[in-house]
This record gives C-alpha cells, sequence and structure tokens, in this order.
C-alpha cells in the first residue's frame, strides 16, 4: 500500500473506531523532488559523524602560515570563513552507490564494530550475525582521501613514497569547502603533512549571456560538439585565454573560431617552412652570417622564452600564452616570414643569406611551438615531429634564455623599420593606392644611428614598404613640396606624390567625388531648410539628417584639400 492510499485508510479506520474528531486542511511548505515532483519526507535515522573541532586546525594554520598557498590570495577570506564556521560532518548518506560505510551491526545485542571486513562475530556475544551498514560514505569524505588514496594507502607503496605530498591542485572555486578543504585535514590526519602545497582555482564557464550552465536553462554546451567542430586544441586556447585565475568565463562560439583560425595559421606557417627548407641540411650559421632582422627574431623569441616561463610560474596562464599568440602571429608570421620570401626565394643567387634564414626559420617555430605545446598540444606535436627527427615534443627540452641570443640593438633597429613600414601603409592606405604600385622612398634623419638603422636594413624595409627606390639622407634636398609623409621616432618618411597616384586620374575622381558631395549637402540643407519635414519628421529622423550633413560638409574639406595640394 502507498503512503497516500495508507493516509486514507488510518483515517478510515480512525473514523470507524470513533477517534476522528475531524480533518482539517493545513497549508504549510512541503519539499518536492526536482525531478519527478514526488513530496519528500523526511525519516529519521541514525548517522554518522565527524567531529571538526581538533581536525580542522591544522587546516587553518596550513594556509595561514604559507605552507599552503591559494591562488587567487582572495580565496583564502572564503577559506577562512569555512574552516572558521565549521561544524560536525555528516559523513552517512542513504544512497544506492558509493563506498558502504565500513561498519557491521549484531544482529542479537546491537553492538557494532568498525572494521575493513566483517568481523564474523560479534565481540560482545558471539553472535555470527552481522550486518554492514546500508547507509554509504558522502562523496565528499571518498574524494578527501583522493591525494593518497589513489597511490596504494594504506599500504605504504612506492608511488605513495614518491608521489605524497604532491604538487599543484587545479580545481574550481565552487568546491573550495567540499573537496579542497576535506582533502587537505583528511592529508593532515592520515598521513601528517599537507597533501599539496598550491591550490589554483579556476571559474566557471558561462554562457554567452553570463548564466551558469544548466539542464533546466538547457544552456549546456557539450565539449565534444565543440571539438568535433573546431577541434580540442582550439577549444583548450579559448578557455585559457584572456582568462584569470578564480574568474569566470563566457563562451562564445566566435572565440572557439577565432582560436581555430589561429591553429590555421600556424600549420600554413609551418607548411611555408618545411616546404622551402625540403631536404635541405641546415647548419648552425656563424654570427656574422645573421642580418639584422634574423638577430631580432631570435632575440625576440629568445625574451619570450623567458617571459613566459615567469608567468607559468606565477601561474599567470592567460598573460604567457597570449604572448605567445601575439609573438607567432605578429612578430613571426607577419613580419619575419614575409621579410625573410626575398632571401628564400632567391636562394640561388645567395645560397648562403637563403639557409641562414631557413635555419633561423625553423630554429624559432620550434622554440615557439614548445611554448605553445602546454595549450595546443596536438597541433604543436604533428608539426614539431614532422619537423625534426625527435619522438615527441613532450620530450623536448623546455626554451631557456640564452645569453647569445640577446641582440637588443637589433630588436631596437627592427622595431624603428617596423614603425616606418606601418606609417607608409597606413598613408597609402588613406589614399587608396594597391600594393602593386611601388614608389620612390626617402628616409630623412639628422640621427646618424636610424640612417645606419635603414642602410642596414634596406633590403626588408623597401619590400614591406613596397618601395621602389629606398633613399636615406639627413635632410630634404630633391624632396618636392607635393610629397607626402609619415613621421616616426626619429625620422620623417616621405614618398613623393605624383609615383604614388596618376594625378590626372587623381583630379577627375576628386571632382566627381566633389560634385557628388555637393549634391549630397544641397539634398540635405534642402530637406532641414523645409519646415514641415522639420516639425512633423521623428526626432531621430531630424537629427540624422543633421549628422548626415555635417559628415558630407567634413568630407568636401578633405576633398578640397586634396585638389589645392595636386593643383
Amino acid at each position: 500500500m502507498g503512503r497516500y492510499e495508507a493516509r486514507e485508510a488510518m483515517i478510515k479506520d480512525l473514523d470507524e473506531l470513533g477517534l476522528l474528531v475531524k480533518v482539517v486542511p493545513h497549508a504549510h511548505n512541503v519539499g518536492t523532488h526536482d525531478r519527478c515532483k514526488t513530496t519528500v519526507e523526511p525519516m529519521i535515522k541514525q548517522q554518522w559523524f565527524v567531529k571538526m573541532d581538533e581536525m580542522i586546525k591544522p587546516a587553518v594554520k596550513a594556509v595561514k602560515e604559507g605552507e599552503i598557498k591559494l591562488l587567487p590570495e582572495r580565496m583564502d577570506k572564503i577559506y577562512f570563513n569555512w574552516t572558521d564556521n565549521i561544524r560536525d560532518w555528516c559523513i552517512s548518506r542513504q544512497l544506492w552507490w558509493g563506498h558502504r560505510i565500513p561498519a557491521y551491526y549484531c544482529a542479537d545485542c546491537g553492538e557494532f564494530v568498525v572494521a575493513r571486513e566483517n568481523p564474523g562475530k560479534c565481540p560482545k556475544c558471539g553472535c555470527t550475525h552481522m550486518t554492514q551498514d546500508e547507509d554509504t560514505l558522502d562523496t565528499w569524505f571518498s574524494s578527501a582521501l583522493w591525494p593518497f588514496s589513489t597511490l596504494g594507502w594504506p599500504d605504504k607503496t612506492e608511488d605513495l613514497d614518491y608521489f605524497y605530498p604532491n604538487d599543484v591542485l587545479v580545481t574550481g572555486y565552487d568546491i573550495i569547502f567540499f573537496w579542497v578543504i576535506r582533502m587537505i585535514f583528511s592529508g593532515y590526519e592520515q598521513m601528517g603533512e599537507a597533501p599539496f602545497h598550491t591550490v589554483l582555482f579556476h571559474g566557471l564557464v558561462r554562457d554567452s549571456q553570463g548564466r551558469k550552465m544548466s539542464k533546466s536553462l538547457g544552456n549546456g554546451i557539450d565539449p565534444l560538439e565543440v571539438i568535433d567542430k573546431y577541434g580540442a586544441d582550439a577549444l583548450r586556447l579559448t578557455l585559457i585565454t584572456g582568462n584569470a585565475p578564480g574568474n569566470d568565463m563566457r563562451f562564445y562560439w566566435e572565440r572557439v573560431e577565432a582560436s581555430r583560425n589561429f591553429a590555421n595559421k600556424v600549420w600554413n606557417a609551418s607548411r611555408f617552412i618545411m616546404m622551402n627548407i625540403g631536404d635541405e641540411k641546415l647548419e648552425t650559421p656563424a654570427l656574422e652570417d645573421f642580418t639584422t632582422e634574423d638577430k631580432w627574431i631570435l632575440s625576440a623569441v629568445n625574451s619570450l622564452a623567458k617571459e613566459v616561463t615567469e608567468n607559468m610560474d606565477k601561474f599567470e596562464l592567460g598573460i604567457a600564452v597570449q604572448k605567445v599568440y601575439d609573438f607567432i602571429w605578429d612578430e613571426f608570421c607577419d613580419w619575419y616570414i614575409e621579410i625573410t620570401k626575398t632571401r628564400t626565394y632567391k636562394k640561388e643567387e645567395d645560397p648562403k643569406s637563403a639557409k641562414t634564414a631557413m635555419w633561423t626559420l625553423k630554429t624559432v617555430l620550434i622554440q615557439a611551438l614548445k611554448l605553445l605545446h602546454p595549450y595546443m598540444p596536438f597541433i604543436t606535436e604533428e608539426i614539431y615531429c614532422n619537423l625534426t627527427d625527435e619522438e615527441s615534443i613532450m620530450l623536448a627540452k623546455w626554451p631557456e634564455f640564452k645569453e647569445e641570443w640577446n641582440f637588443k640593438a637589433d630588436e631596437k633597429a627592427v622595431e624603428t623599420i617596423k614603425e616606418a613600414v606601418r606609417g607608409i601603409r597606413n598613408v597609402r592606405a588613406e589614399m587608396n593606392v594597391s600594393p602593386k604600385k611601388k614608389a620612390q622612398v626617402y628616409v630623412v634623419s639628422e640621427d646618424a644611428e636610424i640612417r645606419d638603422i635603414f642602410e642596414q636594413g634596406k633590403v626588408f624595409f623597401a619590400t614591406l614598404g613596397y618601395a621602389s627606390e629606398v633613399i636615406i639622407q639627413d635632410n630634404k634636398d630633391g624632396i618636392g613640396d607635393d610629397a607626402v609623409s609619415s613621421v616616426i621616432a626619429g625620422a620623417v618618411i616621405y614618398m613623393p606624390f605624383a609615383e604614388l597616384v596618376d594625378i590626372a586620374k587623381e583630379k577627375e575622381r576628386l571632382a566627381k567625388e566633389e560634385k557628388r558631395l555637393n549634391g549630397e549637402i544641397k539634398r540635405c540643407e534642402g530637406m532641414l531648410g523645409n519646415e514641415r519635414f522639420v516639425s512633423k519628421a521623428p526626432e531621430a529622423k531630424v537629427q540624422e539628417e543633421k549628422d548626415k550633413l555635417a559628415k558630407y560638409q567634413q568630407m568636401l574639406e578633405q576633398v578640397k584639400e586634396q585638389i589645392a595640394r595636386i593643383s
């Protein structure tokens, strides 16, 4: 008979016995199961507890004295809030799964025995009917033993001796009490020392709206779906990029796609390098064989190794991977590979220079792959094993700072040239000049050191700056008044206007643009001068026309300035 049927039967029996006075409806809060919605009715049962007054003290002392470090440090406050208000721990659960409580009860006298195995008979009355407790241990009690129970404890095993205490625990901040604190005091209680020396807390992954992922909201993301679409490396990189310890992050599909695109960038750059190297046997070049740009990229990856290692030692994983990302995408792919194309494509003309470039490309790529490997293990392993004769990147030596690769002067020189190239590209973009159209470039500087930098890097400056010729001088002699310019620290870059654009065509284009803008201005002024439009049109529409008028007037002024300059 079910409980609801039993209630009706009891009322009937009481009524038949004349004991029922009346039935009165009573409104009160009733707990219900979240899935089946059945009413939950507590049943009082004997429970097992762990007394915490003394057991918690070593765990408090360990964090206060720095024996265990919590990262980020703000987690200390949450930790002590739990420990200061701790109660005796109920460790028994009425569940159908988990570790059975190792307690055995005598069927005759009720005596109980706690033992690893059934004692067989009661130590008090000698009865042989011993029954194990039906309850299970709290799951957090079982998992609190993880640092040593997985190593063979309570037996003295080789693994236990070698691996305990552990090093760093990485976990979410939401289980700081449920798991972390309990592992700590259990470690002190059972092993006599801390289970680990550092706890690194990460945040939770939330949906794009900042909500916690849950079944009820239906906003969960299946990692396998993400991996199937974009790859495991892309997902790993997304989860660590721009993330700080203890901070939640929002999941955006666009970020995963961007990580996939970065993986493609690394793959394509590696293919390009391997295709150019081919079967070429590359020996370490002599120092004098390196160009300024070779020394720059070697010095850059050398500094990167030092910085990334320092960041990782401080558990600044998001900062570390961002530096690796920026180096590979910007410095290595967008600059150095482009710089070396002239040398690698013309290897027959200067084989020594080409081999030096290819050795540098390969060496820097290997270093960058090692730094990227903790974040993107699969693609880096595949490329590394094809690029080298080594068994695995996981067995390779981690990059370390080398004094012989420290070329600060060359780093400064290349950064100066890069600044000039950016200035040239910005000017050309503003004037809609095609990259195919080359022009003379004048570098004017009174600083002999800067002039020497451009003399040394003339080839790659001309290549990346779309220059037909690079002229370096200390004054403006020979530079026309119509030349466009870009200013960098210590120098001015000039380009003759006539070489950038066809003046006749440019005049024609500007005349058409002037006519178009005058027409737009006249139309806007007509609408704004119409009293009916101004009074009856929505305010937003009127303001939109005012903004258009201001924009067209500004554009017209710019066009007139350009016309005046070329007239």
